[in-house]
């Protein structure tokens, strides 16, 4: 990761809301980072030293089967943060998966110290890392209950579904596709095909038209 111009933490919650000392410190200890997308940021097994938060762009946290199947476990998108981080920096653990950049992204990094002594002192930063960790509970909750009760064409219709922009476009390769869910990218050619015969998703070059959002919505309700 190479350094750029900072997009300043502060305009993002709670970070915003700092006290005036609180402020003083981030600004002298905060570090500005720069990822490509698709670089490796964090491995499995990596000692953490400080808090990742999100300025632009995603970051993809996932695990790693001993075959080489990769599944997302959560994405983290501008303003939060990395509470496996928070978790292994609090805890003096390794870090348990792997991240990568979705897209070109700018982080803010904290180091370790500077992080303990806001959340020491501030309110807002203590509130912040219990709603992440909360957050996180929900969001691996839902992973889990969909993995193990959805078949995998009702997954890939709720990630169209989710993941789709709000003109109903979805930015993602067959391959990163797969990856999000666990797959092969042959077994997500096989399911869009099915649901482009139905005319419910048109495909294109790296991106996925929706074009009935309704037969989506019965496909993830109905297997």
């Amino acid at each position: 990761m190479q350094g750029q111009a900072m997009i300043k933490l502060e305009d993002f919650s709670p970070f915003s809301s700092l006290t005036a000392a609180g402020k003083s410190r981030l600004r002298e200890g905060v570090v500005s980072r720069h990822a490509v997308s698709e670089a490796p940021l964090l491995f499995k097994g990596q000692q953490i030293s400080g808090a990742y938060f999100v300025l632009e762009g995603r970051l993809r946290v996932y695990s790693l089967a001993p075959n080489g199947t990769e599944a997302t476990m959560y994405l983290i998108d501008a303003g939060e943060t990395c509470v496996f981080a928070l978790n292994s920096l609090f805890n003096d653990l390794l870090y348990p998966a792997w991240v990568q950049a979705v897209s070109e992204t700018t982080l803010a990094f904290l180091p370790g110290p500077l992080f303990r002594a806001l959340f020491a002192e501030e309110a807002v930063i203590r509130d912040l890392t219990v709603r992440t960790l909360s957050t996180l509970v929900f969001r691996l909750m839902a992973e889990l209950e969909e993995v193990h009760l959805f078949k995998l064409n009702q997954r890939l219709a709720n990630l169209l579904l989710t993941h789709a922009s709000s003109a109903g476009t979805l930015a993602m390769t067959q391959q990163q596709m797969a990856f999000h869910l666990g797959t092969t990218r042959e077994v997500v050619a096989r399911l869009l095909g099915e649901f482009v015969a139905l005319d419910f998703v048109e495909t294109r070059r790296g991106v996925s038209l929706i074009r009935d959002v309704a037969g989506l919505r019965r496909v993830v309700s109905e297997g």
